[in-house]
This record gives structure tokens, C-alpha cells and sequence, in this order.
């Protein structure tokens, strides 16, 4: 008998799982693939305040990024402090992403178009300018997703996983959920975290829950390690703000462009709803590719060795869902970040805890809540 079980062994229920048994819950983690099996596993690794409107989820962003670097601390996992860039190619997109920062309430400082390559030296001439937002990070996904769980079995001692665990029920005494039932046999909690990502939908849809969260794909080119670093910060345009916000179920690619310690270039971004679709698009990879190399020409020369796929977890209103059901008594949900997940795990695990444990969660949940979706909502 658990204190909670958290669907999910991605970054999210990673940092749900953590937080609570940090606060002294007993934890159970349930997850049909390994750690980091699904989205967390395909992602960049992106925390960032940059690309978010003022509003609800900026402040969960500027938390998440103060907890990020607390997690960080002890190390454990590859956590870069970098910076982002945000670059304009038109003075009339600079103006737009000046009046955003001004808008934002975090640490930016404006970039001039002679002073961005003292920022980038190998960024392409005729820029317009950019903004510098210095909280921005990165961090490896998968590590950090499983250093959450090690340190929560570790430092803890109240931490379980079961993992090549399939959920295919949800159990209840009455109304409340006790628990759920599974591929290898029932586990029985106080209550029941539905961190599962892309998947949320379909663990809601098994406690009678509806939450409309739909898989939006997007690839990522990976190029071949660089004797000398090429890329210092988080490059992206500013066109790659508008994608994020964007409804549109059709394709849309925009450059983002950034380094990894190993050497590797990573190279996005690219939107498109086609449900679980994983088949490779070269047309996608070709205009990512292209899209880069006007960004920093220097590429031209880098081969790419691979690229992989993942599924955000997209809702209508692109905001997450986090906290209780009132629908179903004893089930809480941390699911549908869409592609900020990585940036905003912490925070959703730190201010679930507080709501497991009865403490007044740091933040409004209101904006988040589970039942705001009506049938039609798709």
C-alpha cells in the first residue's frame, strides 16, 4: 500500500515521485516502458522562461527554473546554465520581441544587430538583433529523469518503480480511487498521479476523466561531435515563439539551434499533429536542416549522423494540467505540458507534493485545473 502511485517515469512523474517522497510520502512509480521511455526520451532538454506570454505559465516556469538549479546543485546529471538567444531577422520582428521581454517580468537584456555576434561569433550577418535571456537552460532529459528517482529511493528511502508495467484500470471504493490495476497485478494507493505524458488522455479516460491530450510531433536532427564548440547559447528565432502558441494541426518548423557537452548539435524545431505517426519525414529533416545553416552557415560543412521523433503532449489552451480531479476524488494529474514538460517538471512535482501533503501549493492551480475542458474540446 502506497501513499501515492504516479503513472509515468518521465521527467514529470520523475519530479512528482521525488518531490513527494522528499516530503515524506510512500511512493509507488508505474510505468509500462523503462524511465524516460516516451516523451522525456525524445526531447532537447529545454528550460525555458523565453518563449512564454506573461501569464500562468511563465510563473510556473520561473519556479521550475529556480528549483531546476536547487536539483542541480549535488549534480548527478548534465544541467547548462547557458542562456538563450532569441534572434530577429526583420527590425519589425526585433520591435515584437522587445515589447515581449518588456512584457515578461524575467532577466533579458536587449542585442543589438552589431553586438550579436559577441554573443554567437559563427551567427549569419543580417540580423536585426535579438534578446538574451539569461535563465534559460538546458538540461539531458533522461539523466536528470532518472537522478529524480534515484535520489528519491536513495535519499528518501520511500520510493518504488515498477517498471514494464502496463495500467489498464483504475481502482475505487465508492467514488475515491484506491488505487489501479495493471499487467502485473493491482497496486493499491491513497492516491493516483496521472503523470503520463502523451498518454494522459488514456489514463483519465480509465478513471471516467476526459482530458483532450493529443500527441504533436516533432523531430530533431542530431549532427556529428565538434572538435571545438560551435554554439555557446540556446539559439532560436523568433518565429519559434509563435509555433509554441500556435493551434494549427498542420506542419510548422522553425530554427532552434543549440550544443550539447558531448559536441553534438541539436538541431528543431518542427509541430504537426499525426497522431503517433514515427515514420521519418526527410522533407521535415531537409528544411530543419536548412533552416539552421541560414542561422549559423558554419553548419554547412557539419554532417548530421541521426534524428529522432517524439510526442508533445498538446492541449487546447497550451497550458498543463496539474492537481486534483474534483470529478474523481484521489486522482491527481500532471500531464499535457506539451513541449515544455522538461522546463516544467520541477515545479509540477514541488507544487503537487504540497498538494498530497495539504500545504498551500505556491502557485494559483486555478488556471491549470482538470476540469476546464468540456467533450468538444479536442
Amino acid at each position: 500500500m502506497s501513499d501515492v502511485i504516479v503513472v509515468g517515469a518521465g521527467v514529470v512523474g520523475a519530479a512528482c515521485a521525488y518531490y513527494a517522497a522528499r516530503a515524506g510520502l510512500d511512493v509507488t512509480v508505474v510505468d509500462r516502458g523503462p524511465v524516460a521511455g516516451g516523451t522525456t526520451g525524445s526531447g532537447e532538454g529545454n528550460i525555458l522562461v523565453s518563449d512564454k506570454e506573461p501569464g500562468p505559465e511563465l510563473e510556473l516556469a520561473v519556479l521550475s527554473n529556480r528549483l531546476w538549479r536547487e536539483l542541480a546543485e549535488p549534480g548527478g546529471f548534465e544541467f547548462e546554465p547557458k542562456g538563450g538567444l532569441v534572434v530577429a531577422e526583420t527590425e519589425d520582428v526585433q520591435r515584437q520581441l522587445t515589447g515581449l521581454a518588456a512584457k515578461q517580468g524575467v532577466e533579458y537584456s536587449l542585442v543589438g544587430a552589431s553586438e550579436l555576434r559577441d554573443h554567437e561569433p559563427h551567427l549569419a550577418e543580417g540580423l536585426a538583433g535579438g534578446v538574451f535571456y539569461p535563465q534559460d537552460a538546458q538540461v539531458q532529459p533522461m539523466l536528470a529523469a532518472a537522478t529524480l528517482l534515484r535520489r528519491g529511493a536513495g535519499d528518501h528511502g520511500s520510493l518504488r518503480l515498477r517498471l514494464g508495467v502496463e495500467v489498464t484500470g483504475v481502482l475505487r471504493s465508492g467514488e475515491r480511487v484506491t488505487g489501479v490495476r495493471t499487467s502485473g497485478g493491482d497496486i493499491l494507493g491513497d492516491a493516483v498521479v496521472n503523470a503520463a505524458g502523451t498518454w494522459g488522455g488514456e489514463i483519465a479516460a480509465l478513471a471516467g476523466a476526459h482530458l483532450p491530450i493529443l500527441p504533436r510531433r516533432g523531430f530533431i536532427l542530431v549532427t556529428e561531435p565538434l572538435r571545438e564548440p560551435l554554439i555557446r547559447h540556446k539559439v532560436y528565432t523568433a518565429a519559434y515563439v509563435t509555433n509554441v502558441a500556435s493551434d494549427s494541426a498542420g506542419l510548422e518548423t522553425s530554427a532552434v539551434v543549440e550544443g550539447t557537452p558531448s559536441g553534438t548539435v541539436l538541431i528543431g524545431a518542427s509541430r504537426e499533429r499525426v497522431g503517433f505517426d514515427r515514420t521519418t519525414s526527410v522533407p521535415v529533416l531537409s528544411m530543419l536542416a536548412a533552416q539552421a545553416v541560414a542561422l549559423f552557415p558554419a553548419l554547412r560543412e557539419v554532417r548530421a549522423i541521426r534524428s529522432y521523433c517524439g510526442f508533445r503532449p498538446y492541449c487546447p489552451d497550451h497550458l498543463p494540467v496539474i492537481g486534483a480531479d474534483p470529478r474523481v476524488p484521489g486522482l491527481y494529474h500532471a500531464c499535457g505540458h506539451e513541449g515544455a514538460g522538461i522546463g516544467l517538471a520541477p515545479a509540477t512535482g514541488h507544487l503537487l507534493a504540497q498538494l498530497l501533503t495539504g500545504e498551500p501549493p505556491d502557485l494559483d492551480l486555478t488556471p491549470f485545473r482538470p476540469d476546464r475542458f468540456t467533450e468538444e474540446d479536442s
